[in-house]
């Protein structure tokens, strides 16, 4: 049918001083056919009044490069107005992806034929609403949990509120909505796409994909975590509450108010955090990262479970993850609900109310809480792991991305704000019920906020298996939609950056995805395993990722440009967006994200944890991890330069020159005829 409409577009223009009686019959058989096929097998259409369809609709530009390179016969006249439209992807339109209104071309007609690849039609979302718990899941993960709490409480509670809501809406939200624009106009992964935006930054996406196997080494191990306490929890009287088992030793103390026989020492430690250190990571027999020790079985048989749930959730595609979100994503609202009321009736739950939101203003002159602020809206949001640019490619061509960045950064916002009142009404009861003060109990961070102090509030409640159960599954369901997401950012990057090869045969890569991210983490599933998550954690992809998406921001704002940017995001959605946003892409985000990596790099963070202290090789260490996924950057701009072709100014002018785009919805060829 592809060819069959380019011939006849041809023979239309060819004969149409001689036989235009037959044109117009000729013209009319096609539009005939044309009725019966779908959209993917070419469509033959009138430009005339295209124009008046408002801004889904297709018109012409005159003088104007279509997407497969041919150009309209007529002068190029200036963009004008919102509702214009262009026939062309951006990168291929004119400076800055300009277009022009429709106009007649010289009395003749214009026909727009629509020439499609001969490839497999991209796959979509079966929803709408797919696409949104998907990238809700993505973004509402674990650090929603425990580490904006702890880092609100930690930086002036309530007064915290100001910094983080400035570097949202200056920061996080403009590379979000960038990003969801990116990956829904180009409709490619987070390699392919740059030869559409400027080709020699394609080394950005080889690094993403490096970073978010680092991320698939240690972050599923902690659903493995979360998967032994939910095992563990199908008991009468849960495991942590007593000191009583195996692995406790004579520091164990069960401290509540009611044990009044019981004196807590400095030595003394709690019966869940035993179970969390000597049962479930079993940490006393590594001394360090220089002997981590075997794998635990128990561990290894968890996570093992736990990436075959991600296997049979991904491997066919968003058709089957975009179902299995529904529940992953949904699931864990209802449990913070449920456990939000729960610990609104507890005594004492007042106290961690008002020690969590209790502002203390003059920590806002501190670097650190802007420091703070920029990381976690950062980190929550997600930009820069691949995973908004693959999501977003999979939607329709004219969705309206600008609401959805604004709903899913807004509900995501939102969900760490209700997951502080969740964390503290609990941490207050347990002050009452030690008569301590609240930030004596809230001294863990991280992880052991989860798996210590809040598994042993819940089993002093009432009914604790049936809370720690809804709690565990909780956990795990918030670490398997960030799961999901990740590898399918690195599955879609690679099919588009192979599809002959890969496209074929997915399950067969996804399996082979998953069993190395399975071999990566069997480091962490070690007695000292925890060490290794934490060092992961620390260097392996926060400053890396921060770098990368610097340079995202800079190769679109500044090499791409802006004006062609936001004449993509025109042509989508039917407006251009604001100078705000263009502000924010050019001068404030750049600012934001340099911000951050400058004052990582001048204040390290001190990695401590429990009793280890990381000794200085492990920072060499953990630079090293970092650097190796980010050092595909500047290799892949040498080797892109050494493989150009011309003179050194010939070879740089074309490396920043984007690639016209053949996606099948954007790929017209305009002709004339009576």
């Amino acid at each position: 049918m592809e060819t069959k409409d380019i011939m006849m577009s041809s023979m239309l223009t060819k004969d149409n001083g001689e036989n235009g009686g037959e044109t117009d019959k000729g013209r009319e058989e096609v539009e005939g056919e044309e009725m019966g096929t779908q959209q993917e097998n070419g469509k033959l259409m009138q430009a005339d009044g295209l124009a008046d369809r408002g801004p889904k609709g297709l018109t012409s530009s005159p003088g104007q490069q279509v997407s497969n390179g041919f150009t309209t016969s007529t002068p190029q006249s200036p963009r004008e107005g919102p509702g214009t439209a262009a026939c062309s992807g951006g990168p291929s339109s004119g400076p800055g992806g300009a277009t022009g209104p429709s106009v007649p071309l010289g009395g003749l007609r214009t026909l727009v034929v629509q020439q499609t690849s001969l490839e497999r039609p991209r796959e979509t979302w079966s929803k709408k609403m797919d696409f949104l718990l998907s990238v809700i899941g993505y973004a509402v993960d674990l650090g929603n949990v425990w580490r904006f709490p702890y880092i609100c409480y930690q930086n002036g509670g309530g007064a915290f509120l100001l910094p983080y809501m400035l570097m949202a809406v200056f920061g996080g939200v403009p590379l979000f909505y960038m990003e969801l624009a990116l990956g829904q106009f180009h409709r490619s992964g987070c390699i392919s796409i740059w030869k559409h935006i400027c080709p020699i930054f394609k080394g950005i996406g080889f690094a993403i994909c490096i970073i978010a196997l680092y991320v698939a080494f240690y972050y599923n191990t902690i659903m493995a975590w979360a998967l032994y306490y939910l095992l563990s929890s199908f008991r009468p009287t849960l495991p942590w509450t007593t000191c009583t088992n195996s692995w406790n030793t004579d520091n164990c103390n069960r401290y509540m108010s009611t044990d009044h026989n019981v004196s807590w020492s400095n030595s003394s430690t709690s019966p869940a955090e035993e179970f969390y250190t000597r049962q479930v990571l079993q940490v006393h027999r590594s001394p360090g990262l220089h002997q981590l020790g075997s794998v635990s079985w128990q561990l290894a048989l968890c996570l093992l479970f736990i990436f075959t749930i991600v296997y049979f959730s991904i491997w066919k595609g968003v058709k089957t993850s975009g179902k299995v979100v529904w529940v992953t994503a949904t699931f864990p609202y209802l449990v913070l609900l449920v456990l939000l009321i729960r610990g609104a009736t507890l005594p004492g739950a007042w106290r961690g109310v008002v020690f969590y939101l209790k502002p203390d203003w003059g920590k806002l002159l501190s670097t650190t809480v802007w420091i703070d602020a920029a990381a976690q809206i950062f980190f929550s949001l997600g930009p820069g792991f691949g995973v908004l640019l693959a999501f977003a490619s999979y939607n329709p061509f004219h969705n309206n991305c600008y609401k959805d960045a604004l709903v899913t950064s807004s509900v995501n916002c939102l969900t760490s704000f209700l997951s502080g009142f969740v964390i503290f009404t609990v941490l207050g009861y347990m002050a009452e019920m030690r008569q301590q003060d609240v930030d004596a109990v809230a001294k863990d961070a991280g992880p052991s906020l989860l798996f210590i102090i809040y598994a042993e509030a819940i089993s002093n409640m009432p009914a604790a298996t049936f809370f720690s159960i809804i709690f565990f599954l909780m956990i795990i369901m918030l670490g398997l939609d960030s799961t999901f997401a990740g590898l399918e950012g690195v599955i879609t990057a690679m099919l588009d950056e192979f599809p002959h090869i890969l496209v074929k045969r997915r399950e067969w890569f996804v399996f082979g995805l998953v069993c190395v991210c399975y071999l990566g983490a069997l480091s962490t599933l070690t007695y000292g395993g925890a060490f290794v998550v934490k060092l992961f954690e620390e260097y392996a992809t926060g400053p890396a990722v921060i770098t990368v998406v610097l340079l995202e921001v800079i190769a679109v704002s500044w090499f791409y440009g802006t004006n062609r940017f936001c004449n993509d995001v025109q042509v989508m959605i039917g407006f251009s967006p604001g100078c705000f946003w263009r502000i924010c892409w050019v001068a404030i985000c750049p600012c934001f994200l340099l911000f951050i990596i400058i004052s990582f790099l001048a204040f390290p963070p001190e990695v401590r944890l429990f009793h280890y202290h990381y000794p200085p090789w492990t920072t060499v260490l953990g630079y090293c991890i970092g650097v190796s996924s980010f050092i595909c950057v500047p290799a892949y701009m040498v080797y892109h330069l050494l493989n150009a072709k011309g003179t050194f100014k010939q070879r740089l002018l074309k490396s920043i020159t984007p690639e016209p785009s053949t996606d099948q919805h954007r790929n017209f060829i305009v002709t004339n005829a009576v």
